[in-house]
This record gives structure tokens, sequence and C-alpha cells, in this order.
């Protein structure tokens, strides 16, 4: 993506469709007059006369116990330096978004127009009484070391700078485990950090809780090595001077163990790199280029353990393991503050998940056959599902052993399964989806790559990397567009009706009609079929020309499936096909089924649907809890669909006991796990959330994906045609660009998974 395009990309990103990331969303109902009284005057004055008697009452009525305050005055933003207080808001909404997708807690941004300390200082303790916790962010040093320790000191709520602790944190899990891994011993390692801003002084001292010894440290900044007869030292370097006669980096790593890099790119040589001792643990963690090249690091040393900050290497140390979920845990016990104890526990509970079995959803998502402790995995992925559950719990224990909670937790298994409960938010699906297509990108046919909203969707997945587009259709038209949306990327552009395909044509046409001669096609009817994109294009997919197929934008869903019948063969001991939407819902994924295809299916028909569909989720590393629905449940209507939706249930639980589904069952009965406990106790469905929902016909199905999407504002990824033999994705007329880069993000897994499954 050329630099202009990326530009214009992020800001109409953040101005559209309205702008910034985060929004307030009302959490009480307020559509009646009644609501409205309880919602302000005269109602709330009730809580306002509670809180006025016990200040602590303020948890108990208001969001204060789940709202974090992200908090900068814009002196120290990511790469960008001082660049003042309004225009670091963007990132600071972003931290916001962080922590709600990750943890679901609440942020209000706050962006101070003051850098001198006390002022800042004065500022936020002034705010203070609105949040649960305060996250400092990007303020330059040494002031936030100052700002840090003296909001700690006088405020009763948790403060944290994550650009110190976050990356400390997260480093000193992964240096536990490195060091366990190469068998050496932590109070004898000799360490060089490279850098001494204040994520480099909170690592090196996080390291020395850890056991590190200070007399090993060597820290290096700008100057070269930081030593007490160098003068005008802050206090915070002054810390870490050495009196070791050694003045450079070279110098410094010559047989040192652990290499920690928090400065620049590429100042790392790999003659540097073969001075360190025997098996080596290097943490370059500059971004977006690393202190020494990851694939440069391995080639040069094949003992080395290696950390970046980046998300296309193993161990990446990314700050999103820890801030999301020490705050929760701190917030969930009403922790006083965050203590060394505390991020302690942080670092010992993501070291040891990293050495727990890895969940197959992660194994899914990173393309992996099976991740497990060793060089390659340290520490845990950023999008392990046990984060939230095995983090906040190891904080919240700290909190209390360390006297600083004021709510313990007495219940924890209860306190795991709310935590569990948190992670329902839909986006997460598809980031996951994402990531596993970028693992292994195919190539994917654009049918219809001559619209603009195609075209844009190719360009998007080209860029992310999530496929390798091929746009079919007319030439001169994809240029011409390609050039209005600065899409400047090398990739084929083939029009199935022109000259220059004429050999192609009569290729695929014969092998279409060997296929078809007995079935009213004849040859030259077949070759004339070929100049139709969606049959040409099937057939790329058809001849292994193309890895997948994207189509059905611009024309109706049964004109564009028919093609896709003749020409793509079914999967194996499938006789019918079927298709399902996952609907990103903001209690979590569902799945339904059948949406698009079969009018009235039969028990028999009900019984594929549900296995396919069940397979279909297993692709996202889920485990399916289906629940057929109807208007009855279980046998309280004798109707026709009553019946067959009994009969296609009892069929599954003879034949099939280890699958997890039941019905008859209404809608919500399916959905509140209360109700159902309560009123059928019996149900295989009781203690699991139901997570698919198969349909008596098509009309209920694809009425209810619609009104979700529209009503609930719910995500769509499909339809998702199931039980075809090659990865061939219709999309719904007029398709909106985000659902096309889903679903070719989807194809792409698709093509994986059948690739994996033909080997």
């Amino acid at each position: 993506m050329s630099n202009s395009r990326k530009r214009h990309e992020a800001l109409l990103y953040h101005a559209k469709p309205k702008p910034g990331k985060i929004a307030v969303v009302p959490t009480k109902k307020y559509a009646t007059q009644h609501d409205l009284t309880l919602a302000y005057s005269p109602g709330v004055a009730e809580p306002c006369l509670e809180i006025e008697k016990d200040r602590n009452n303020v948890y108990k009525y208001t969001s204060k116990g789940n709202l974090v305050a992200v908090i900068s005055n814009g002196t120290a933003v990511l790469g960008l330096g001082d660049i003042g207080p309004e225009a670091s808001k963007p990132v600071m909404e972003g931290k916001g978004l962080l922590f709600k997708i990750f943890a679901d807690i609440d942020v209000f941004d706050i962006e101070v127009d003051a850098t001198d300390v006390d002022k800042f200082i004065e500022t936020v303790k002034a705010i203070s009484p609105t949040f649960g916790g305060i996250n400092l962010e990007d303020i330059k040093a040494p002031e936030a070391f100052e700002i840090e320790r003296r909001l700690k000191e006088e405020l009763d709520i948790p403060v944290m700078h994550d650009d110190q602790h976050g990356t400390a944190i997260i480093s000193a899990a992964a240096l536990k485990n490195a060091v366990e891994i190469t068998k050496k011993d932590i109070s004898t390692v000799k360490i060089v950090v490279n850098g001494a801003g204040a994520a480099a002084i909170s690592c090196t001292r996080l390291y020395l809780e850890l056991g590190a010894k200070r007399e090993n440290v060597i820290m290096c900044d700008s100057k070269g090595v930081i030593r007490k007869d160098r003068g005008n030292l802050t206090s915070q370097k002054a810390e870490f001077a050495t009196e070791l006669n050694v003045n450079t980096l070279e110098d410094a790593m010559k047989n040192a163990d652990v290499f920690i890099g928090l400065s620049k790119g590429n100042v790392v040589t790999p003659k540097m790199l073969l001075s360190m001792a025997k098996e080596p643990i290097v943490f370059a963690m500059a971004n977006p280029v690393p202190e020494i090249d990851y694939d440069l690091a391995i080639k040069t040393r094949k003992d080395v353990v290696m950390a970046t900050g980046r998300s296309d290497h193993p161990n990446q140390v990314n700050n999103v393991l820890g801030f999301p979920f020490i705050f929760r845990g701190a917030l969930d016990v009403r922790a006083t503050k965050i203590n060394e104890t505390m991020k302690m526990a942080a670092v010992h509970a993501l070291a040891d998940l990293a050495k727990k079995t890895v969940p197959e959803q992660v194994n899914i998502v990173y393309d992996e056959v099976s991740l497990s402790f060793g060089r390659e995995y340290i520490i845990p992925k950023p999008f392990d599902p046990r984060l939230i559950y095995e983090i906040p719990p190891a904080i919240a224990k700290a909190a209390m052993d360390s006297g600083v909670a004021l709510e313990p937790i007495e219940d924890w298994d209860r306190y795991r399964d709310a935590l569990m409960e948190r992670s329902g938010s839909g986006s997460k699906e598809i980031r996951l989806l994402h990531n596993r297509a970028k693992n292994n990108p195919k190539r994917i046919v654009f049918a219809e790559a001559d619209h603009l909203d195609v075209l844009k969707a190719a360009q998007r997945v080209h860029e992310e990397k999530l496929g390798k587009p091929i746009l079919l259709g007319r030439k001169e038209v994809i240029l011409e567009l390609m050039e209005e949306i600065g899409f400047d990327g090398d990739v084929p552009i083939i029009d199935p009706k022109t000259d220059e395909e004429s050999e192609r044509r009569d290729r695929f046409g014969d092998v279409y009609w060997q296929n078809r001669q007995r079935k009213g096609r004849t040859l030259s009817e077949a070759k004339k079929l070929m100049r139709e994109r969606n049959y040409f294009a099937a057939m790329m997919v058809n001849e292994g020309e193309a890895d997948a197929l994207i189509t059905g934008y611009s024309r109706p869903y049964p004109t564009v499936v028919r093609p896709i019948l003749e020409l793509v063969e079914k999967d194996k001991g499938i006789t019918k096909i079927a298709a399902a939407n996952l609907m990103l819902t903001k209690q979590g994924p569902l799945f339904l089924a059948d949406t698009t295809i079969n009018v009235n299916p039969s028990a028999k028909d009900l019984v594929k649907i549900s296995q396919m569909t069940a397979n279909f989720v297993k692709m996202f590393g889920m485990k399916p809890n289906m629940a057929m629905l109807s208007f009855s449940n279980f046998g309280s209507s004798n109707s026709e669909t009553s019946r067959k939706i009994s009969e296609a249930v009892s069929y599954l639980h003879r034949h099939f006991p280890e699958t997890v589904i039941d019905g008859e069952l209404q809608a919500d009965f399916a959905l509140n796990p209360e109700m159902l406990a309560k009123e059928f106790p019996f149900s295989k469905l009781n203690g699991k959330k139901v997570n698919v929902l198969i349909f008596p016909n098509l009309e209920s199905a694809n009425i209810t994906y619609k009104l979700l999407k529209q009503v609930d504002e719910a995500e769509s990824i499909g339809p998702v045609i199931l039980g075809l033999s090659k990865p061939v994705h219709i999309l719904q007329l007029g398709a909106s660009v985000d659902e096309m880069v889903n679903m070719a993000a989807l194809a792409a897994v698709d093509a994986q998974e059948k690739e994996r499954r033909n080997k």
C-alpha cells in the first residue's frame, strides 16, 4: 500500500461514519417516561443520597467500578514524540477500544493540556472520583516516573503507566521462561539493555524483582554505555550506571546472556549477536523495525531464543497481553492500587499460561499444528481466549494477599465464569479469521472486479495480505477504477471474453462438456458459457488455477448459485448442500442454518445441515452447541414441523451421541440458560451456551439473520455454502466492502482447510 493510500485510509477510518473510535452507550432502559424519571429526575436523587451516606455506594449505583481513564498530555506519543494533547486523542481512543474488546472495561480518554508535573497531577486528582482506575499513557520521561509515583501515593484507586509497566510485565514473563528453556540462572545471567526511557527503566527494575542482579546489568542509551563516571545522569539512569570498563553497545554485548532492545531498528549486527554467550536470549522490541531482524538473527545463531514486538514472528511482546487483564483483576476486587505484588503476579501468570496445553482455537488462528512451550512459544499469543479468565484472577488474588483489595472474591469458580462471559465481543471472531487467513494467503478470484466496491474489497485483501486476488471483468474498467482508488498492486486481471483468453476458454469448455455431455450440454454451448465470468471463475478453481472464488455482488443469489452447482462437485458423502451465516452479536457469535438454500428441509436434511454446520463451527476452533428451533418445545405440538425436528434430533442422539444438540426448542429457551434449566432440566443443552441455531425452514432462517443485521446491527459473515468440494462463496446482492473482505478471509481459511484435508 502506498503511503498516500495508507494515510487516506487511516484518516477515513477515523472520520467515517462518525468521528472517533469510541462512544457512550446507555446500559439501562430509556424508552418510556417512567424510565427517564428513574434515570434522571426525580429518581436519580435516591442513589445520590445513598452515596452521600456512604461514598463506597458509588460502586453500587454507578459505572465507576468498570470505568478507567486513559490519560495523556501527548508528550511522548507512540513514535511521534511530543505532539500535544489534541493530537494524542486518536491514540487514547484506540487504547480505550483495546480495553473494551479484550477485557470489557469502559474507558473515557482524557487529554490534559499540562506539561508541568504539579499541574498534571492536580488535574488527574481532581477528576479521579469519576473513575475506578487510571491508565497513564504516552507521558515523557523523566516526568512520567514522578507523575505515576505521586498519583499512586495520593489516590485510592489503581494507577498504572502502561508505557513503563506493560512491556516490563510481558517481557519479564518471556524472560522467566526463556531462562528456564536455556537452563540459565536468572541470578547470574548478564543482561544488556539498549534504551534508557521509561519502558527500559521499568523493565530492568522488574527483572531485578524476578531475581536478576544489578551488577550483571549494563544499560545503554544513545550515547553508549551508561557509566558511573558520566555526568548529568538522571536519577533513573544513575540507578543502573555501571563501573565496568565498557563504552559501546558492541563492547557490552560480548559474552552477554540476554539482550533487551527498547531503542531503534537495526542497531544490533550479526557480529554482536555472535559475540554473545551460548544460547543467547534476544528481545528486540523496537517497532516496527526490531534492533535485529528476526530472520537474520535466527540465521546467524541457531541457538538464539528470540522475541520481538511484531505479530508476524514468534514470541510477540505485546502490551495487550497485560494492561486489560491487570486492570480487570484490579477493578473486580476494588484494589486501591496496582502494586509490585500484582505486577509480579501478572508475570508469573503469563509465564505459567505459556506452559499449559494450548487450545485448538489458538493453534487454528496461528496456523500451527500444535503450539507448545519451547523456544518459539515462551509467552501466550494475544488472541488466546484463556487470558481473560487466567490473568485477572491472579491479579485479584495478589491484590487480596497484599492487602489492597476492598472487595475480596469468595467464589473463584463463579468469578471465572463471569470473566468468560465478558469475552463475547463479536469483532474478536473477525480478528481471528483475518489472522488465520494471513498465515497462508490463497489465490482468490473476484468474479465481479469491474464493480467499484468489489475492487475496493480486493484491494483490502491484497494490502492486508488476507489473500492473493485475481480480478475478473472488463480490463479497461478495472484499470480505470484501480487508478481512481490508488490500487497499485501487481495482481492478475482477466477478462474471460477477450481473444487472449480463447485458449483457456476452449480448455475449460472441453472439461465442462466432458462432465455435462450427458446432461443436455453440447460442446459449443459449453465453450460459449466460458465467456460468462461465473462459469469461467468456477472452472479456474476446479482446474487448480485459483484456490477460492467470491461472487454474487451484482446478481441475484439464485442466478449465481446455478452455475456453481453445475460446475463444482459436492464434498464426499454430501447429497445436498446448505448455507450458514455467522452472526457476530452483542452476546457473542451465533451460527444460523440453513439461510439460503433448502426451502423446506426434511428430517434427514436437517441431520445433514446440522452436521455440516457443526463442522463449519469447528473451523473457528469452537465447540458447537446446537439448538433445533421451532414454535414448540419438546413435543408440545404435533405439527409436521415439530415432528420432523424431533425425528432429526432423535436420529442424532441415537447415532451421534457425542453431538451436543437438542430440540425442538423455542428460540428464547434455546438462548436463555436459566429458562431452559428451569423448565427442561433433561435437555442436553443445559449448562452450555448455545452458539448454533438450526431452523426448520428457509423463511425463518433467512428472515432471522437479516433482522439481526438490521435491528441488532450484528455483523454477518455469509451466507457460507456448506458441502461443496471447492471453496466457492456467494455474496448477498449488494454486500458491503467489509462483508466481502470478511467473506474473502473465510474463503482463504476454507481453502486452507480443504488443502490440509486433502494432503
